[in-house]
């Protein structure tokens, strides 16, 4: 039973962020896709499971508010990336000067 779009998702995810929902769906589809298992329940729950797994890999739900929004850790290695990438162009244009 993939999902065809994102309005038919349950309603545990619709209060995820558009993008969060969207990482949901094709992260349940394809492990629907993925599973060769006849009974359809554990089917289900393994794409579900596999689904709640990725959102939770960008996002996570702020105590407070309860609101899902992107992690830190998911930013931070986002930031670090970049920052490492521009500060050795900068190290590479002070070697030929």
């Amino acid at each position: 039973m993939p999902y065809a779009n994102i309005s038919e998702l349950p309603k545990s995810v619709r209060n995820l962020p558009s993008r969060a929902k969207t990482i949901y769906m094709k992260a349940f589809n394809s492990c629907w896709e993925d599973l060769e298992i006849e009974d359809e329940t554990a089917r289900e729950k393994a794409s579900h499971e596999s689904a709640w797994s990725a959102v939770k890999e960008q996002y996570e739900k702020d105590d407070e508010t309860g609101e899902w929004v992107k992690s830190d850790g998911y930013a931070g290695r986002r930031s670090r990336h970049r920052k490492s990438r521009s500060s050795g162009t900068s190290l590479q244009a002070k070697a030929h000067a």
